[in-house]
């Protein structure tokens, strides 16, 4: 991303220790938002916010649900599949989306509200996957999008931020009922899923996440419980299907 396109740094939630993730939640939940200015190269509306709330302060991205185009595949909503994305990650402790709110009021109606990731953004998915330290938090990732049925998991949706840990962005395209999954991340073919997710799939097989619940259409909860029945039975990555749309566009 060219230099004076990038999103300036997030600043710390306080002025003390980092923030945890209550600290940021809490923000997101409750803070006053205030828009900075539009996302590049986002096809729907994907704004830039600071969210304060007394003496705290912090980036995040705001995506209004009246700012989404109409996909001929995807029901409305998808702000809401980014909230999804982050409660599976947090409920199966994967640490995969950053934090992830449901917002009634905010500057342009009800949307996503997710904690602006202070990334290198000179890294992506196809620089990452070079460094060996890297291959087991985007194994995670590659099996988390498997469960969530991702289908737009470019490679500029794969971030590092400065405590190098791995997070996956733009969720919005995940939990149809149908197969759809599109990413880049196909390098792990034939090898085994990482445990933390096969554990989470034997989770879901009994019971879906509370919070979960109220975000997802019942097709789509039944499609969730679906393929962690799947995954647990075939516990490996798969191999893309050249027959079918494997790979989203852009690539990065």
């Amino acid at each position: 991303m060219p230099e004076d396109e990038r999103s300036p740094s997030a600043p710390d939630v306080s002025e003390g220790p980092a923030p945890s993730h209550a600290d940021w939640l809490s923000l997101l939940e409750s803070g006053d938002v205030e828009v900075e200015g539009r996302m590049p190269w986002s096809s729907n509306a994907t704004l830039l916010v600071t969210v304060r709330l007394a003496a705290s302060e912090g980036r995040a991205i705001y995506k209004p649900g009246e700012g989404e185009r109409p996909l001929w595949d995807f029901p409305d909503g998808l702000f809401r599949r980014e909230v999804a994305a982050y409660e599976l990650s947090s409920a199966l402790d994967l640490d995969v989306v950053p934090e992830t709110v449901w917002r009634a009021e905010a500057p342009f109606g009800v949307g996503s509200l997710q904690r602006f990731v202070d990334a290198d953004f000179e890294q992506h998915y196809f620089t990452l996957v070079e460094k060996p330290r890297y291959l087991d938090a985007l194994r995670v990732l590659a099996a988390f999008d498997l469960l969530a049925n991702n289908a737009d998991r470019k490679g500029g949706h794969v971030l590092v931020d400065a405590e190098d840990h791995l997070w996956g962005i733009d969720n919005g395209l995940c939990f149809h009922p149908a197969p759809k999954l599109r990413t880049v991340m196909w390098d792990f073919a034939g090898e085994r899923l990482p445990d933390a997710v096969l554990a989470g799939c034997e989770t879901l097989r009994y019971a879906m996440p509370e919070r979960l619940v109220p975000l997802l259409a019942e097709e789509e909860l039944a499609g969730l419980e679906r393929r962690a029945t799947e995954l647990l039975e075939t516990p490996s990555f798969p191999a893309p299907d050249l027959d079918e749309r494997p790979y989203p566009w852009p690539l990065v």
